[in-house]
């Protein structure tokens, strides 16, 4: 990206740090996502057909967490580059709404 004037690299690396955050948190979902598949597997066909949904939506929620990722480090890095305000992420709200449905649906299946 050669856009604007070169940031402090302080910042630059900060950037960088909240995106390595953000894959790390997407490697969790994906981690879990192939975990639950391998319990499900173990389990007679009618628990694996109910609990796909959950590695799917898992799968999902990773790929998007990493895509949103990259995302927010290309607009900050923008942003940095050409002096203008960053723009305000409703990211961490959403995926605390994501975290709260799927750990209620799993205490639900359990239960």
């Amino acid at each position: 990206m050669k856009m604007g004037k070169d940031p402090d690299y302080r910042f630059s690396l900060a950037n960088e740090r909240t995106f390595l955050a953000w894959i790390r948190t997407a490697l969790a979902f994906l981690a879990s996502a192939v975990g639950v598949d391998l319990l499900l597997r173990e389990h007679p066909v009618g628990a694996m057909r109910h609990g796909q949904w959950l590695v799917i939506t898992l799968a999902l929620v990773a790929i998007l967490t990493g895509g949103w990722a990259f995302l927010r480090w290309y607009q900050n890095e923008k942003a940095m580059r050409l002096e203008a305000p960053f723009r305000y992420s409703h990211s961490l709200s959403l995926l605390t709404c994501v975290m709260f449905g799927l750990g209620a649906l799993v205490i639900a299946l359990v239960l």
